[in-house]
């Protein structure tokens, strides 16, 4: 059975393990994370994870490419993820939602206002964002991709009513099982694997 309170995660396409929601970075801390270094149409830049707290590499890491699962085969054929967002900037946040639902607990919440303030930086006005949900493998194919497109859609929703983030600057895509940062088999519960990623695409 799964837990109550389903996490997901605002991460980058990178594997490793997800911090807690205590952990989560501020707003200053997304703005270093998203803030290009290079050229993302040519890669010049990678996204990192922010380490947890107690751990002995306690500085942003750049990290290396997710492991990849077997997909199961797809009712719908799954969104393309445009070339440069593999080397794109991206962060990780812990976004709480309820279990099976797109509605934004108090937690999620004061994540996204983190979020919300660093998305409507001067720092990062110019650039756009592609924020993609995931789930786990637990249920059908297709229910994970609608509830997957739903709680993306729920974060670009909060973000651009709340911080007047322009909606054109997100994309909002459900992505459900389709790239797992952690392999599983099918109806194995992982939390790490529901999550959101979002990922700096560039002016």
């Amino acid at each position: 059975m799964r837990a109550l309170i389903a996490p997901l995660i605002v991460a980058p396409m990178v594997a490793g393990f997800m911090p807690a929601a205590a952990q989560n970075p501020s707003a200053d801390q997304i703005i270093n994370s998203l803030r290009p270094s290079g050229n993302l149409v040519m890669g010049g830049t990678r996204g990192i994870r922010l380490a947890p707290s107690g751990d002995a590499s306690s500085q942003p890491q750049v990290a290396p490419p997710p492991a990849q699962a077997q997909p199961r085969v797809a009712a719908s054929k799954p969104v393309p993820i445009p070339a440069a967002a593999t080397a794109a900037p991206a962060v990780n946040l812990t976004v709480n939602f309820a279990n099976g639902s797109a509605e934004l607990t108090p937690a999620a919440i004061r994540t996204l206002d983190e979020l919300g303030r660093a998305l409507s930086s001067k720092d990062l006005a110019g650039y756009r964002f592609r924020i993609e949900g995931h789930t786990d493998t637990v249920g059908s194919l297709d229910y994970n991709r609608a509830l997957s497109e739903r709680r993306a859609e729920a974060v670009v929703d909060y973000v651009a009513k709340k911080y007047g983030v322009d909606p054109s600057r997100l994309q909002a895509v459900g992505m459900g099982e389709d790239g797992l940062l952690v392999p599983t088999p099918p109806q194995t519960p992982e939390p790490r694997n529901r999550r959101v990623q979002v990922i700096n695409l560039g002016a």
